[in-house]
C-alpha cells in the first residue's frame, strides 16, 4: 500500500511557499489570481494554487489537513499520473470557473488564492471511487458520497454570493473536474483504478 508520497511533496511545497509568503513582502500579490488580468498574466492560474492567505493561518491549515487525509487515500486507488492530473486539472479548471463568474458579472475582480479547488477535486474523486469512506461533516458522520452532495449544494449557492469571501465557483469547478475524471477512470476510458485497498469503513475528518 502506497503511503501518499505525492501528497507529502505537495504539502511540503505549499508549506515552503507559505513561509516565503510570510518573509517576502509583495510575493502573494505578485502571484495570486486576479480575474481582470487572467489572460494577460495566465501563470496566475497555476501559481495561485500554491498560495494561501498569510493573514489567516486557518486557511492553510484546513487545506493541508484535507489534502493529507483525502490525498493519501486517493493515492492508494489511482496511478500517480492520474492523481497529479486530478490535482492540477481541478485547480486550473476551478480557476477558469471563478474567472467565468467575473466575465458574466457575478463577482468583481476579487483576487483569489489557495489550493482548495485542487483539493475539492481530490475529495470528489474519492467520493466517486470509494463512496463508502466515512467522514465527519461538522460533527455528523456520513459517507463521503453524502458529504459530496452537501459540498456541491453549498458551493453552488455560494457562487452567487460575491460578499462571502470564498471562491465558491472555483470549489465547484474543482468538484466537477474530480467527479468527471474519476468517472472516466471507473469506466476505464483513461486508466484502470488500482486494486481496492482495505480502507472502507474508516472514518476520516
Amino acid at each position: 500500500m502506497r503511503m501518499g508520497k505525492i501528497t507529502n511533496y505537495l504539502l511540503l511545497s505549499i508549506g515552503i511557499i507559505f513561509i516565503f509568503q510570510l518573509m517576502v513582502p509583495g510575493l502573494t500579490e505578485a502571484f495570486y489570481f486576479v480575474p481582470a488580468v487572467a489572460f494577460s498574466q495566465p501563470w496566475r492560474f497555476l501559481t495561485s494554487m500554491f498560495l494561501h492567505d498569510p493573514t489567516d493561518i486557518f486557511h492553510i491549515l484546513f487545506n493541508a489537513f484535507a489534502l493529507f487525509m483525502f490525498g493519501a487515500i486517493l493515492e492508494t486507488r489511482i496511478s500517480s499520473k492520474d492523481y497529479l492530473l486530478i490535482y492540477f486539472g481541478a485547480g486550473l479548471f476551478g480557476g477558469l470557473c471563478y474567472y467565468a463568474t467575473y466575465l458574466v458579472g457575478i463577482i468583481p475582480s476579487i483576487p483569489a488564492l489557495g489550493a482548495s479547488a485542487a483539493i475539492y477535486g481530490i475529495m470528489a474523486a474519492v467520493a466517486m471511487l470509494m463512496p463508502e469512506v466515512r467522514v465527519f461533516f461538522l460533527v455528523f458522520p456520513m459517507s463521503i458520497r453524502q458529504a459530496a452532495i452537501i459540498w456541491v449544494i453549498i458551493e453552488f449557492l455560494g457562487t452567487f454570493d460575491p460578499t462571502s469571501g470564498i471562491a465558491s465557483a472555483a470549489h465547484l469547478g474543482g468538484l466537477f473536474f474530480g467527479f468527471m475524471y474519476a468517472w472516466l477512470v471507473m469506466k476505464g476510458s483513461i486508466s484502470k483504478p488500482v486494486a481496492t485497498q482495505a480502507i472502507y469503513g474508516h472514518e476520516v475528518a
